[in-house]
């Protein structure tokens, strides 16, 4: 009998839980005055889809981020953007609102909390 392994992005849940959490996270960005305006497209969905995309991916999902868009270089995608100290804590607010909406066990919402807070600060690029 062979074992099987469970992804992270299989243990929260898949699509559902990962799009809940976008979702959520934009909400908060599209009334957020110090981040909408780090966002140049009126309309959030493209950014939202692009972001399940690579959340997917990363947590061990559909490959499709890469796919579509190539490696996600981070960094370099986001360097137009002033990402301030100031950025990354309102991006960090409204990702947490979106994580306790997804209501995940303990366990893998500290280690999605983690990594988020970890990007977040990788993506800093300006002193603010």
């Amino acid at each position: 009998m062979s074992e099987q392994t469970t992804t992270f992005y299989e243990a929260i849940g898949g699509h559902d839980t990962i799009k809940l959490i976008v979702d959520t996270f934009y909400e908060g960005v599209a009334t957020d005055e110090v981040l909408r305006p780090l966002y140049p497209e009126e309309d959030l969905g493209p950014a939202a889809h692009r972001f399940t995309m690579f959340l997917e991916q990363y947590w061990g999902g559909p490959t499709t981020y890469s796919e579509q868009r190539g490696h996600p270089r981070l960094r370099m995608r986001h360097a137009p953007f002033a990402v301030t100290p100031e950025a990354r804590d309102r991006w960090l607010v409204h990702f947490r609102e979106g994580l306790d909406r997804a209501k995940l066990s303990p366990e893998l919402d500290a280690q999605f909390w983690a990594y988020v807070q970890h990007a977040a600060d990788f993506m800093v690029n300006q002193a603010g």
